[in-house]
Parts: structure tokens; C-alpha cells; sequence
């Protein structure tokens, strides 16, 4: 994608609104909004958010990962599965 193409001003988008939302959403890239040169906002269909705020999530989930193995908090595969099949064990009904 070139942002020099997806770069609209504000003006821009208060007369071309509907027009933009629906490039946006068929194109699924994101258009970079400016006020007064400078850019302001960003305006793109809600598919692309999700997809964008599921990857930060799984990110966030990797550092953090990454940081308890740092600290070395955390235990091999089969000691984890045992205390599970343990707990799902003591929750059955007798």
C-alpha cells in the first residue's frame, strides 16, 4: 500500500464521507486523515481493527510469554497436562 495515495485531508473527507467508506471497506486498506497538514486520524473498516486489535492481543500474549520464561516461570508440557487431567479429575461426579 502507498500512503501517499491513502492520504486524504480532512475537508476531503466531510465531502467525499460515504464515497471513502466505501473504498475503505472494499479495498480493506487504511486512509490516513490530516488537519492542517498534519495527520490526525486514521480511518479504516472494522474488519481490518479487529484483525489489527487480534494480533496486538496475541503480541501482548507472546511478551508475556517471553517474559515468564525469563524469569523461569513456567514447567514442562506433561507436569501441566497432569495437574489438569488432576483438577478435571476432581471436578467429575462420583
Amino acid at each position: 500500500m502507498k500512503y501517499s495515495d491513502s492520504i486524504k485531508p480532512i475537508s476531503y473527507l466531510k465531502a467525499h464521507a460515504s464515497e471513502l467508506i466505501r473504498e475503505v471497506c472494499s479495498s480493506g486498506e487504511t486512509m490516513i486523515i490530516t488537519h492542517h497538514g498534519e495527520a490526525r486520524a486514521v480511518l479504516q473498516d472494522v474488519r481490518t481493527y479487529e484483525q489489527t486489535q487480534e494480533s496486538l492481543a496475541l503480541l501482548k500474549i507472546l511478551a508475556q510469554s517471553t517474559e515468564s520464561i525469563a524469569r523461569g516461570n513456567f514447567r514442562p508440557v506433561e507436569e501441566s497436562f497432569d495437574l489438569i487431567r488432576k483438577r478435571i479429575d476432581e471436578k467429575r461426579p462420583v
